[in-house]
């Protein structure tokens, strides 16, 4: 069985669905580490909505900053889905961390992943497709999210591309020669 999955897409394009249908189907306990914090109005709602709609009996952690923490304190039995990586890495950016602070989570945080016995799943937008960042700092966000992006979907063992609520395998471009 895979253990550890990530789901890469667009804004809407069905990633964290195709993470609680992921979850449904595992027969055992789920954890949801939830990054989002209410920074405004709308982030408040979005938070709000997404309260409403889990699954009954799921845990739930809410941790903006520290998912390796988290991961850590997850029964191993239990399904762990993170959502999201594009959420967390903005936090950590806004709280003023740099690449490099927000790299060695990322290497905590798959530490802990691989020493787990039951399934972990990732959930990330893909920002590099879309229009070039008028700003230094939409730039630079898009391109650290880039980099802990490959670096995530490099340590699970599989990763998919969501498009119009679709899954697509990625390959490792080595597999390809």
């Amino acid at each position: 069985m895979t253990l550890s999955t990530v789901l890469l897409g667009g804004a809407r394009s069905g990633k964290s669905d195709l993470a609680v249908k992921m979850a449904q189907t595992w027969g055992g306990p789920v954890t949801l580490i939830a990054t989002a914090e209410a920074f405004d109005e709308d982030m408040t709602a979005r938070i709000a909505r997404h309260r409403t709609d889990r699954p009954v009996g799921w845990t739930v952690v809410e941790e903006p900053i520290d998912i390796g923490y988290a991961l850590h304190n997850a029964a191993d039995n239990q399904l762990v889905i993170i959502d999201c990586l594009t959420v967390w890495v903005g936090t950590l950016m806004f709280r003023g961390y740099s690449e490099g602070d927000i790299q060695a989570r990322v290497a905590t945080m798959l530490t802990v992943v691989a020493r787990r016995t039951a399934p972990t799943i990732f959930v990330s937008n893909e920002v590099g497709l879309g229009v070039h960042p008028e700003t230094d700092l939409g730039r630079q966000y898009r391109d650290i999210l880039g980099r802990v992006n490959q670096r995530v979907v490099a340590g699970t063992d599989r990763a998919f591309f969501m498009v119009a609520g679709r899954a697509l395998p990625l390959l490792d471009g080595a597999d390809l020669w």
